[in-house]
């Protein structure tokens, strides 16, 4: 359902480390195999970020490209939602280390942690943020150093994950060409948390001067699992988000989901009855870069005037939490 007033997309940006990391580069790493990374994955190579690339770096690059696609000075945000479960640091948070690289000297900033799905959250508390404030310019971010939090020694997860930054600024009104964000849908099952998680050093699993760090400061995923919710979680919101504003496959021009895996991609798509030719894919370039998976690829598809004026346009995302949701968008 649409919201009274339009609240639309002004701008969008991307950026991502200067170091790529090829799976032939992998192959020297840890027992693998360009051939059974692709074949598995669709994954060809990811960008890795240096000691002087923190998340809220990354995401600045992003922003300053959504803001001036948008035509807009930083001085006019006046809200930053930064989605991420990589910040520079605990306190404070990566949303106020983004403003301040930006010089936006105040305003409301906090982080949204919801893993793969940040960034949908992230969209969806700026639409809400708009429609009380019709004034407000919003600053959203995905940004992810994924590999700081990754074990280069766990073949099974290792091969997956790349660092990245989307951006989007969202406002209210209506722009020829700049989507309209229609309708989103986010859903969870706590009870699924254990599939996938990063524990070390937070307060359920703290850590001690002196302590060694262990497996559990790591992504860990049980993959087999996450590929089955994955499928029948994002299917199930992209149907819902449909049948609510009475569509169906045959009228959405793009999908655009979550870049975590091209079987989960391609199993997901067929499921819901996409023809190939309509799904955004970018994930053999970059791998799964979580939050920053969809404003990457949504940036990417419209750097490449992929996307004509009066196109609808599927967001979905699924992630850690368990967490899930898609979005409507009409160019």
């Amino acid at each position: 359902m649409s919201t009274q007033m339009p609240i639309y997309i002004a701008g969008t940006g991307l950026h991502v480390p200067r170091r790529i990391v090829t799976n032939a580069d992998l192959e020297r790493m840890v027992e693998t195999s360009d051939e059974w990374i692709t074949s598995r994955t669709g994954i060809k190579q990811r960008h890795v970020a240096g000691p002087d690339e923190p998340c809220s770096l990354l995401a600045a690059e992003a922003a300053k490209q959504a803001l001036a696609d948008a035509g807009m000075s930083a001085e006019r945000v006046t809200h930053v939602l930064m989605a991420t479960f990589t910040p520079d640091s605990y306190i404070p948070a990566a949303a106020y280390s983004l403003r301040s690289r930006l010089g936006i000297p105040r305003g409301m900033a906090m982080d949204i942690s919801a893993a793969c799905t940040g960034f949908l959250f992230g969209l969806e508390t700026a639409r809400a943020l708009v429609t009380l404030h019709p004034e407000a310019v919003v600053l959203v971010a995905g940004s992810e150093v994924v590999t700081s939090r990754i074990n280069w020694q766990d073949r099974s997860t290792c091969v997956l994950f790349g660092d990245g930054a989307g951006a989007v600024v969202v406002a209210s009104g209506r722009v020829p060409g700049r989507p309209v964000v229609v309708d989103i849908l986010l859903d969870g099952d706590s009870s699924l948390e254990e599939l996938l998680t990063v524990r070390g050093g937070g307060s359920g699993a703290p850590l001690h001067l002196g302590d060694e760090v262990g497996e559990g400061f790591f992504l860990q995923m049980q993959g087999r699992e996450i590929f089955k919710h994955s499928i029948r979680s994002m299917a199930s919101v992209v149907q819902e988000l449909l049948n609510k504003n009475g569509l169906s496959a045959a009228d959405i021009d793009m999908i655009i989901p979550h870049q975590a895996n091209l079987r989960i991609i391609e199993t997901l798509v067929k499921k819901l009855e996409f023809p190939e030719e309509k799904v955004y894919v970018n994930i053999e370039r970059y791998g799964n870069t979580s939050a920053a998976s969809i404003p990457i690829a949504l940036a990417e598809a419209r750097r490449e005037a992929l996307i004509p004026e009066g196109a609808k346009v599927i967001l979905t995302a699924f992630g850690g939490g368990l967490n899930w949701g898609a979005a409507l968008l009409q160019f």
